[in-house]
């Protein structure tokens, strides 16, 4: 605007101004935000595509024992990843892997890269090389965690056990019974062993954090990051991973609707008598049987965590707006 005494906008000016100011308000100050993409909780709302993701397993030529993750994407879209030595956790997972863009067509799935094809059906998967030749064959594998369904012991507190959500603030369940996200234990925590079950639902349009995002925060402070990261690298913000801090050491993630395992042992953080820190927090986190975070020092706070401090506080299981279940929780103090 002019900084001249006495100088205006003409009236036509002004008005198209405040139009301006208008219709910018419309868009983008007080428009609805994006709806949140579709998520499905049971086998009654998953769309077709749903039944043809998961694991295999099997031997192909020059590259010996392989796994294959398939994920899929939406609408008919998948992605394939071809682990060498076999499925993470059970040889492979740790070194190479090869991702294959695909769609499905009516009863196969067709993934295809440089120099290989992968027709998947709902059993099985044949690998091609480019010429049309069988190198190799892969049987669907349905894994569970050897932790699945493990009893309390007689010293464990049950936090949760399907007939109530006492042990929880906010604690709310869904309608099959299930702990929902958003729940924080009315009781704080220091060193522990914690037995905990979680799914992720299933939500194939959804990428990276908005694909069945939820948290174990312990003291609300630390976070093992919940992520439906099926077939994805293993990130420090992916599901085994201590937010922002450390990677899984290999990405144990299950399928979508699979019920999967997190066994943690924690030690907290050690202060002075003048309140400065001496020892950070220490953390195992076993994955669906697997050990993917090894004593672990944890040198400060992850993420959006409460700032550390000698007084213990409770554990939150994050709210991400995804409607991830949790079940079978106890913990046996130390």
């Amino acid at each position: 605007f002019s900084d001249k005494p006495g100088m205006t906008f003409p009236k036509m000016n002004r008005f198209a101004v405040l139009l301006g100011l208008a219709v910018w308000t419309l868009r983008y100050a007080v428009a609805p935000a994006a709806p949140p993409a579709p998520a499905a909780t049971s086998l009654s709302e998953v769309d077709d595509d749903f039944f043809f993701q998961g694991e295999f397993s099997g031997q192909v030529v020059g590259l010996g024992r392989c796994g294959l993750q398939l994920i899929a994407e939406g609408g008919g879209a998948f992605r394939g990843v071809l682990h060498l030595g076999g499925l993470p956790g059970d040889g492979g997972g740790y070194g190479e892997r090869f991702e294959f863009p695909g769609r499905r067509e009516a009863s196969t799935v067709l993934l295809s890269g440089d120099d290989a094809v992968i027709h998947v059906q709902l059993g099985s998967a044949v690998v091609r090389d480019g010429s049309g030749r069988q190198r190799g064959f892969l049987q669907r594998v349905v894994r569970r965690s050897p932790t699945l369904g493990l009893a309390p012991p007689t010293n464990a507190r049950v936090l949760f056990d399907g007939t109530s959500a006492d042990a929880f603030a906010d604690g709310k369940m869904s309608p099959a019974g299930y702990l929902m996200h958003g729940a924080e234990t009315k009781l704080p925590v220091s060193d522990f062993h914690l037995h905990l079950e979680f799914r992720t639902p299933y939500m194939p349009t959804a990428r990276g954090q908005a694909r069945g995002n939820s948290g174990v925060y312990i003291q609300r402070r630390y976070e093992v990051q919940v992520l439906d990261s099926f077939g994805l690298s293993g990130e420090t913000n992916e599901c085994g991973g201590l937010y922002k801090t450390k990677r899984p050491d290999v990405n144990m993630c299950l399928p979508p609707l699979a019920w999967q395992t997190y066994d943690i042992d924690f030690t907290a953080a050690r202060f002075n008598t003048q309140g400065k820190k001496i020892a950070d927090a220490r953390i195992t986190v076993v994955h669906n049987g697997t050990t993917v975070q090894d004593d672990v020092a944890i040198p400060n706070k992850t993420g959006g965590g409460k700032a550390e401090a000698p007084v213990p506080l409770p554990i939150l299981l994050q709210n991400h707006g995804n409607p991830v279940e949790f079940r079978n929780i106890w913990l046996v103090e130390r």
